[in-house]
């Protein structure tokens, strides 16, 4: 009898999966703080073993270099989600090594990744552009770059802050600070870690620029702003100090990301909004990348049998 109970509880967590409906969301509402924990913890530790196949696929491309590994994984995150596979393209024309060699050359590193980019072709030059032109030249024909086309790009309804142009540029001014971006990532522990190590300053030229050769009226600083920074904290700090700890077997970077997360504001998207609608108040983004989990790998899917959360409902069915 207790079964059959339970198969229909199933059906109708399903049917209230597909219909929006507001149970789950009532139900971790209800729970004492530490059982919640206890569930979030479990779908985020879901959530980070997922990713890390992603991360495992980058190191393996990389020969196994967590240098290179981490470099590919910054440009997938850097830009909205509609240029992923064209920023990790761009990463993998240019790797990282040759970011390494020209880094210490003017303009080298900013020239590169906009040759490679097929982006300086798109626009009208000046002087600033026209000398990143002549520089690519010279380190295409050192190392062989292949330009990509334009048309990789989707640059259509992209705000100037989050545009291509400005992306690179701040791109190239992180790599350009030292040679340790992967040890300094590493020893990330709080949000102040992260707002220091990538809300970085673009150079001087784009203080009155987002693209090239059409200048604002109002000059202002292009650092990377505070959002990005945490975007960046959570999909590849957390992600890769939770993948190299696991790697090396080094319990407390895994720990350290989680803790990491939970120093980070809570995200706010439209799956967000959506449990917040049901009368959840995330505090963090350990909470929030929980709740992405439960939404895109338990409620989408109809998982409800699997579920933590249908599984702790199923329970209270005598």
């Amino acid at each position: 009898m207790a079964d059959e109970r339970q198969e229909a509880l199933v059906e109708r967590l399903r049917h209230d999966a597909e219909q929006g409906s507001p149970r789950c969301g009532q139900f971790l509402t209800a729970l004492d703080d530490l059982f919640r924990t206890e569930i979030y913890t479990t779908l985020l530790y879901e959530r980070l073993e997922r990713k890390m196949k992603l991360v495992e696929e980058l190191f393996m491309e990389s020969g196994e270099n967590w240098n290179q590994t981490f470099y590919l994984l910054y440009f997938r995150t850097l830009g909205d989600s509609q240029n992923q596979e064209a920023y990790l393209e761009l990463a993998r024309r240019v790797p990282y090594k040759v970011v390494l060699r020209e880094r210490l050359t003017p303009h080298g590193v900013e020239a590169m990744f906009f040759g490679a980019s097929g982006l300086l072709d798109l626009y009208p030059h000046d002087n600033y552009t026209s000398l990143l032109r002549r520089e690519f030249d010279h380190l295409q024909a050192k190392y062989s770059i292949e330009p990509m086309r334009v048309k990789d790009w989707s640059l259509r309804e992209i705000r100037p802050a989050n545009h291509p142009t400005l992306r690179l540029a701040q791109a190239a001014a992180f790599f350009r600070q030292d040679d340790f971006v992967f040890d300094r990532m590493l020893a990330c522990h709080n949000e102040e870690d992260i707002e220091q190590l990538f809300c970085i300053e673009a150079d001087n030229y784009w203080r009155d620029h987002y693209v090239p050769a059409v200048k604002q009226e109002n000059a202002r600083p292009k650092r990377l702003g505070v959002f990005k920074a945490h975007i960046l904290g959570i999909n590849l700090v957390a992600m890769l100090q939770f993948a190299y700890g696991s790697y090396t077997g080094k319990e407390r970077l895994r720990d350290g990301a989680m803790s990491l997360l939970e120093t980070l504001p809570a995200e706010d998207n439209r799956y967000i909004r959506a449990w917040q609608n049901r009368g959840l108040r995330p505090r963090d983004s350990f909470e929030t990348q929980a709740l992405l989990q439960l939404s895109t790998a338990h409620c989408l899917k109809k998982n409800c049998a699997n579920c933590p959360v249908g599984r702790r409902i199923l329970r209270t069915i005598k």
